[in-house]
């Protein structure tokens, strides 16, 4: 008995010790993450396909003194470990949903690296929580990817992390700011209504020119200079992340695709710049106008170190670029026409894709006879997306024979980012046609329901009229724009019509900025020759609704009343007629719900009857409320 008394208490002390060391083995195993997410690495590797998630972890990278990577395709996993060390540390930071490579640690591991990796949903504003110390903040719609690029340099000299915001998730970046308290706050660029609104509690500053992105990266590129006086910048165009550019060295400075904006060079040349670097081999052309043009050096950095050789020749690889979504614009020569009836050049463009777009032209004409006169537009020119817009340029006259036209077009998103061009030589074509068109625009009214425009245009000429309109200089979210209605109108010959305009962000807090707005009205007899111009300045008038809506519902009111009339008066005339024939009696006795006694019947007394079970009284016919022309005819 005491011999089992004493096995029994081993066995439990034995239980106790097991149970100790499995309760500090799941403590030991719940902490390695915990360790391991502690330990600090020596470099940062990027594995998402989202740009915004490229750019956070660079910017994290910088921030947090680590060098940094990414990665710009599945197949560049592998290459980029040939400039990684085999003991660094590694942390990769992967996109939740679109990652270039899924379980990379692994991959990483059995190359023998020390590598930890993190998946987030939300990689911009989880690393911002990780910066613990840091409180700069920079404001970006994601949907300028270009802005992005345009503050890097900046955001790195003075600490600051730039979180994307738009009206999805500004509740998500008003509660990490609350809690950080932030000391310096930048809104740069354009952003949504929300979110100028909800962050202006941090009295944050607003870097915004009209909206134009040349513009503003001269406003971020004077900050820079004023925390470092740099005289080497970096030329883009902001359509890539590349790591010298995230690196807050030297600022960046925009030069067009094919054309450096006017506002660009005046500032080149005002400033103490002596050298620019070019990031790419895509933008020499326009780098060799800056070289000649405005006297500074110009180096282009083009290539790197090949990681993964092949042969003596190939020593050399393309740079990791990132390239960011960019707004394609393309604007198309349509005709170039010489109307002889006017002495006027008719120059046609289309725009063909859904963005708005500026443009100047600048054309020559050369006559049968060799003589060569220029004409061209002053300002900037607006064509909305997908539309086509003739104008007109008074010319002497030229005799008659072939006339050659040299065309050459500079445009852009906005007036003063005219990055684009088009040259090209073509014949003119000669036409003789008189227009006869003239319109009157009576009003201009705002719906605040339908966030419509309506212009209201008069045709008082003996002929029909084609007009598309144009709303100048509108005033939206406190930045100027200009807004055009969708495709051209016919209006008949003395006829008034309701043209009308969208904006669909027009908010009623607008209105106090656009008491008076401008109308630009293009119109004439041919529907893609609009060559006349009307211009005007109307006070805006203010509606609540729509007639044709209210209309409308009041017709449907009515529908609705009559429907329900007609159920009711359908049930009460069934009622009426109690439902045809009702039982009654024994088996094989009917009697009509509505008997209508014959008036000899009337006031008989009544005679008791023997009902034969046998037999079973006829049915007798029942009555039709139709008129006789309507009844059926009896087979």
């Amino acid at each position: 008995m005491q011999a089992k008394r004493k096995t029994n208490g081993l066995l439990y002390l034995l239980y106790i010790v097991n149970r100790a060391s499995f309760l500090l083995l799941l403590v030991i195993l719940g902490s390695m993450p915990a360790l391991a997410q502690v330990e600090d690495p020596t470099r940062i590797l990027s594995n998402s396909e989202d740009w915004k998630d490229v750019y956070s972890v660079m910017q994290y990278g910088v921030l947090a003194g680590k060098q940094s990577n990414f990665l710009v395709s599945n197949r560049h996993s592998t290459i980029i470990l040939n400039s990684i060390g085999a003991n660094e540390r590694l942390w990769v930071i992967s996109s939740e949903k679109v990652p270039f490579v899924v379980g990379y640690e692994s991959l990483l591991r059995s190359r023998g690296y020390n590598a930890e990796e993190f998946t987030y949903e939300n990689i911009n504003l989880e690393l911002a929580k990780k910066l613990e110390n840091t409180a700069n903040f920079i404001i970006l719609d994601p949907s300028y990817g270009y802005n992005a690029v345009s503050v890097a340099p900046y955001a790195a000299i003075t600490k600051s992390y730039v979180l994307f915001a738009d009206a999805d998730n500004i509740g998500d970046i008003d509660d990490f700011l609350q809690d950080r308290n932030p000391e310096s706050l930048i809104i740069f660029g354009n952003t949504d209504r929300e979110v100028t609104s909800a962050l202006s509690r941090y009295n944050p500053e607003i870097i915004n020119k009209e909206g134009d992105r040349f513009l503003n990266n001269i406003e971020i590129v004077k900050k820079y200079k004023e925390k470092s006086n740099a005289r080497q910048v970096i030329l883009t165009n902001g359509e890539f992340i590349e790591q010298e550019l995230m690196s807050g060295s030297e600022p960046v400075v925009f030069i067009g695709t094919n054309n450096v904006p006017v506002a660009v060079r005046d500032y080149i040349r005002s400033s103490n710049i002596d050298v620019g670097v070019l990031i790419g081999n895509e933008l020499v052309s326009t780098a060799t106008f800056v070289r000649r043009e405005l006297g500074i050096s110009v180096f282009v950095k083009f290539a790197q170190g090949a990681r993964n050789p092949q042969g003596s020749i190939a020593q050399v690889e393309a740079l990791d670029m990132f390239y960011l979504p960019v707004y394609n614009l393309n604007l198309e020569i349509e005709g170039i026409r010489y109307n002889r009836a006017t002495n006027q050049l008719e120059a046609t463009l289309r725009n063909t894709v859904d963005q708005a777009i500026y443009f100047i032209g600048t054309y020559s004409l050369t006559g049968a006879d060799g003589n060569r006169q220029t004409v061209g537009d002053i300002g900037a020119n607006f064509i909305d997306g997908n539309q086509v817009k003739t104008l007109v340029y008074d010319v002497d006259a030229l005799p008659e024979g072939k006339i050659s036209a040299d065309v050459f077009v500079i445009y852009g998103e906005s007036p003063g980012s005219l990055e684009k061009e088009i040259r090209l030589s073509m014949d003119a074509e000669s036409v003789r046609v008189l227009d006869e068109c003239q319109i009157a625009i009576n009003d201009v009214s705002f719906n605040k329901r339908s966030r419509n425009f309506a212009v209201d245009v008069e045709n008082t000429a003996q002929v029909d009229c084609y007009v598309d309109i144009e709303i100048v200089n509108l005033m939206v979210a406190g930045q100027r724009r200009d807004a055009a209605m969708d495709g051209v109108a016919l209006i008949k010959k003395g006829d008034t019509k309701g043209l009308k305009v969208k904006v669909e962000d027009m908010e009623e807090e607008d209105l106090a900025d656009n008491e008076l707005v401008k109308i630009r009205a293009f119109y004439g007899e041919r529907e893609t020759g609009l060559i006349k111009v009307l211009e005007g300045t109307f006070e805006l008038l203010i509606k609540a609704g729509d007639f044709l809506f209210y209309t409308l519902l009041v017709v449907i009111l009515i529908f609705l009343t009559l429907i329900i009339w007609k159920r009711r008066k359908k049930k009460e005339d069934d009622r009426g007629k109690g439902g045809g024939i009702v039982h009654q009696g024994h088996a094989g006795t009917f009697k009509p719900a509505h008997h209508v006694q014959h008036p000899a019947q009337q006031h008989k007394p009544a005679v008791a009857t023997t009902h034969k079970p046998a037999q079973a009284s006829p049915k007798p016919p029942v009555q039709s409320n139709l008129q006789p022309s309507q009844q059926q005819k009896r087979v």
